[in-house]
């Protein structure tokens, strides 16, 4: 099958895809959206708890916050309510096998180390304030800053190594990777693209606040079908993609597709997979040699009910060991059943990805239990998520930029090559990561398409 009679092909059904794809259509252009999986939504879907009917989990992203303007009016569009993340109860915080309790923002650390994080995050945010979001690359004393790692940073700033191993588990939960990983200037970026560091890992008023009432993944089904029959084309993951002076053509395992331009709105590492004729710039597939993802694994353990709030805990849980290093309390708005969501990342989450489905729940199970007690070893269901194993995302949240990568290769993550365009989360200027910033990845790129045709720069 060849179709010559498409403006835009979209390659993926994911937020910034779809919404990409959304914005064109109601400009006019005739679009095709090509997604890989059963499924739309990309790194968001929504499962129903068995044996629970209306309860509903999200095995991806979920979360909505103050500033995720965007996200918020998309969800607003489409009647779909958020609702608080549960914060009721302490908090706690495990740090060399110390648990302590505390309630606020501010975990019940020792003196010397909260001393020692507040100086390294204040000399963090003041480096992160003079980032050029736009142009990372550009940013003063870019170089240098993307010449070495945040561990390598967090060595020379901080005092402790209690401190170090605060930023460490942040980071993870963040990146989902180690702070070995991440340049500095990526770390600096992505914080700056969020609001600041604070803003990243904070529940009230961070980036944690909300979830949606039935589950995030609605989004992606409630675009998908505003698009109309037959747009949306699943189970048809694109090899290839020819491009010349009058249009490009797409090849899927079903057949080809052909139209004016494409906009290419998977993973970065995924989008290099794809066979291009002719073969991309250099930097451009050097780009996406150097893009990896973090590594994560989402679980949840479902029970009766939300036994740790009897013991006065939110669940909301961090620490600086174990398999799972943060945790937090998703049970629906009703109060039942009562559902702990643990997130196995980093290397963790490669190391247990390799065990048995059995042996690696119960290492969940027990990591759980170190948090909210001894009944967390007895849920009545268990779900998990292994982002790294799933063929068409390999891994999770997002992507990240190892030293030396936004100063070499960086302009060209955004860059159309010729009629290729290219969005999803990681080409974000503001929230770079998250749902909020593939949103406005989909708005950047239909502009772009429309400019580019001539159509001016309104979607």
């Amino acid at each position: 099958m060849v179709d010559r009679d498409l403006d835009v092909i979209v390659v993926g059904a994911g937020v910034a895809g779809l919404v990409a794809a959304d914005r064109l259509a109601a400009a006019g252009k005739t679009v095709r959206v090509l997604e890989a999986r059963d499924r739309v939504g990309g790194r968001t879907h929504s499962v129903e708890v068995p044996g629970h009917p209306g309860a509903v989990i999200d095995e991806g992203g979920q979360w909505v916050g103050p500033g995720q303007d965007l996200l918020y009016r998309e969800l607003a569009r489409f009647g779909l309510r958020t609702h608080p993340q549960p914060t009721h109860g302490a908090a706690l915080v495990l740090f060399r096998g110390q648990a302590r309790r505390y309630t606020g923002e501010v975990p019940n650390l020792d003196p010397v180390t909260l001393l020692d994080v507040g100086q390294t995050q204040r000399r963090f945010d003041r480096l992160s304030r003079t980032v050029n979001l736009a142009e990372p690359w550009r940013t003063p004393d870019a170089e240098t800053l993307d010449g070495q790692t945040f561990e390598s940073w967090l060595r020379r700033t901080c005092w402790t190594e209690r401190g170090r191993d605060f930023f460490r588990t942040a980071c993870e939960a963040v990146f989902a990777t180690t702070t070995a990983n991440i340049s500095l200037l990526h770390a600096l970026f992505y914080a700056a693209s969020g609001g600041g560091l604070a803003t990243l890992i904070t529940t009230r008023g961070g980036a944690q606040q909300d979830r949606v009432v039935g589950g995030m993944g609605q989004l992606a089904q409630r675009l998908a079908a505003h698009l109309g029959p037959d747009v949306v084309r699943l189970g048809e993951p694109v090899r290839a993609i020819d491009q010349d002076e009058t249009g490009v053509r797409v090849r899927t395992d079903r057949g080809t597709h052909r139209a004016a331009r494409a906009v290419i709105a998977v993973p970065p590492t995924l989008a290099g997979r794809i066979a291009y004729t002719p073969a991309l710039p250099a930097r451009r597939d050097q780009l996406t040699q150097r893009l990896p993802h973090g590594g994560v694994i989402k679980c949840h353990a479902v029970y009766a009910e939300p036994f740790w709030r009897a013991d006065g805990l939110s669940a909301e849980a961090a620490s600086d060991s174990g398999e799972v290093k943060v945790l937090f309390d998703a049970t629906p708005p009703d109060g039942t059943p009562g559902i702990l969501l643990a997130f196995v990342e980093g290397p963790q989450s490669l190391r247990l990805g390799e065990l048995p489905a059995g042996q690696r729940r119960d290492v969940v199970l027990r990591s759980i239990a170190r948090y909210v007690g001894p009944r967390a070893l007895q849920p009545v269901a268990y779900l998990e998520r292994d982002w790294n194993a799933e063929e068409y995302t390999r891994g999770c949240y997002g992507a990240h930029l190892p030293p030396g990568a936004w100063t070499q290769v960086g302009a060209a993550l955004r860059e159309p090559v010729g009629r290729l365009h290219f969005a999803g989360t990681e080409t974000a200027v503001r929230w770079c990561g998250y749902i909020d910033g593939a949103i406005s990845s989909g708005e950047r790129v239909a502009h772009e398409v429309l400019s580019a045709d001539g159509a001016g720069p309104d979607v």
